[in-house]
Parts: structure tokens; sequence; C-alpha cells
């Protein structure tokens, strides 16, 4: 039998709390799921079910292992059940959740190109910088920008974003160029309200990392109204590369404290529970166009 096997045998043995009620439920003898629960605790190196004389019973160790394997055993089996059924038809909507910038700028090319390779799946994109619930607005699916809060959800890494400091050639004119992120604490900076950093800019030096409070005169709840506030020259600013690029393209901003940029920011795809065939689809599908993208 393989490991596979093996974890959907322990499984069993903890939600029945019988070594004999597990062997019959998988056509096993009852001397072969006991050495099989012997050499997985060997392998654990630590005790899984405890056994009595008259019951057995998961070790909080082997609760917690049990609890990781059943979604991951319900992924693995709606995994297989799809790819055994090559005739299987994948229809249907399916709803993303994204930030505004990302879904108008990269997430609409690349659900254009997942419709033409599916063409009976629909996708109703919903956009904004707030996190949406995803369970109560009954989405697929969210690309989220930034560390998961939410420990009940489920994720698949898409990229890294880089982050800069940077600002208008007017406004590097006027104040100099900082010699350090502490000195924008005395310039003015454009602030972004949403958000979890706001007006305390992360920046790092040496791999430590370091916030510095900043203010300014202008402040805005979306991501382009303040860049291009910044090229304005109403403040410096700190974004995403990426949302900055045609600005730095067009030369109306330029980088600057390149040796004390922020940590850069992860991009995840999150949902709840067991996806359906075309969430997973989609999944892919993003990791692998986000993959392929300069960040």
């Amino acid at each position: 039998m393989n490991q596979l096997d093996d974890y959907k045998v322990f499984v069993t043995i903890v939600d029945a709390g019988s070594l004999t009620a597990a062997a019959r439920a998988h056509g096993r003898s009852l001397q072969s799921v006991s050495r099989m629960l012997a050499r997985l605790e060997e392998e654990m190196g630590t005790q899984l079910i405890r056994r009595t004389t008259r019951s057995l019973q998961a070790t909080p160790a082997g609760a917690a292992f049990a609890d990781r394997l059943r979604p991951a055993l319900a992924d693995i089996d709606a995994a297989r059940a799809d790819v055994r059924s090559e005739a299987q038809h994948v229809a249907g909507t399916l709803r993303v959740a994204a930030p505004a910038l990302l879904g108008a700028s990269h997430l609409a090319p690349m659900l254009a190109r997942f419709m033409q390779r599916w063409p009976e799946l629909h996708v109703e994109l919903v956009v904004g910088d707030r996190h949406a619930d995803l369970l109560k607005e009954k989405l697929d699916l969210a690309v989220r920008v930034g560390e998961l809060s939410d420990s009940s959800l489920r994720a698949r890494p898409l990229a890294r974003l880089r982050r800069v400091f940077f600002a208008s050639p007017d406004w590097l004119q006027r104040h100099g160029t900082p010699a350090s992120p502490e000195a924008l604490a005395r310039l003015p900076c454009v602030i972004r309200t949403i958000g979890p950093e706001r007006g305390q800019w992360p920046w790092q030096v040496d791999g430590t990392a370091r916030r510095v409070r900043v203010a300014g005169a202008f402040r805005a709840n979306d991501a382009a109204t303040c860049n291009e506030a910044v090229a304005q020259g109403l403040g410096a600013g700190m974004a995403a590369l990426w949302q900055v690029r045609r600005l730095l393209d067009e030369r109306r901003v330029q980088l600057m404290l390149h040796d004390f940029e922020p940590p850069p920011q992860p991009v995840q795809a999150v949902w709840h529970g067991t996806q359906t065939a075309g969430a997973r689809l989609l999944v892919e599908h993003l990791a692998l166009q986000f993959g392929a993208s300069y960040w």
C-alpha cells in the first residue's frame, strides 16, 4: 500500500476510534493496519494514537495531524476525479475578488486568456481595496496582496511584489534626495489611507525590517490616485514597482533610497474549503501567468 492510502487509514482510525473499524473500511487486515500505525508513529517520531485496553484515542499530535490531512486528502480525491473524467464538462460562473488597480491592469488580461482556454467558464471579477468576505459574498476565490490575517483561508502563492520609494523630479529638486528613509519623517509624503501601513512606512537595511512615521498634506484611499499625486509633486511615495512603472517610463517620477526598499509583498490566491474544478483550473492559470511576469 502507498503512503497516501496509509494516511487515509490513519484518519479513519482517528474518526472511528478503532483499528478494527479502519481495517474493515479499507479492506485491510487488522495486523496490516497495526503495522502501518506503528510505522507512521516511528516516521513522525511521536505517538499519534493512545491505546488503552478499552479504546483508542488520538494524542494531541495525532489529532492535529489528522486535521491537516482531511482537507488535503479531500483535495487529492477531487483532483483525481477530475483527471479521470477526461470528458468532464467544465462550465459555470466563477466569482473572483481582487484589488482594483491589480484587477484592471493585470488580472483582466489574465482572465481573458483563461476564458479563451475554457470558453464555457464565465468570470465575475469583484474589484475593491477592502478584503471581501469570501463566504458572505459567495466568492470562489480572491487574489490578495500582503500577508494573510485569516488563518482559516487556504492559499496558493502567486508572486512577490517589489516595493519602492519614489518622488517627482520637482519634489527632488525642492527637497533633495533623502539619504535614508528616516529623513522622510521630516519631508512631505503622500499617504494612502487604506492598508496596514498608512503613515508607517516599512523599510529594511541589511535584512532588518524597520518603520518610519510619515505625514503630508495629501491623503487618499486609492493607490492610483496617490501615485498620481506623487507625480504632481505633492509628496514622496511608496508603492509596488508595477504600480508606478508607467510613471517611471514617462519620467514623471524617479526611484530613490534603493538600498532601503521595503520588504516585498506576497500575492496569493485564497479560498475556503475544497475548490470546484473550475476554481482549481483558474488558480493554476494565475500561478503560471504571475510567474511569467516581472514584478
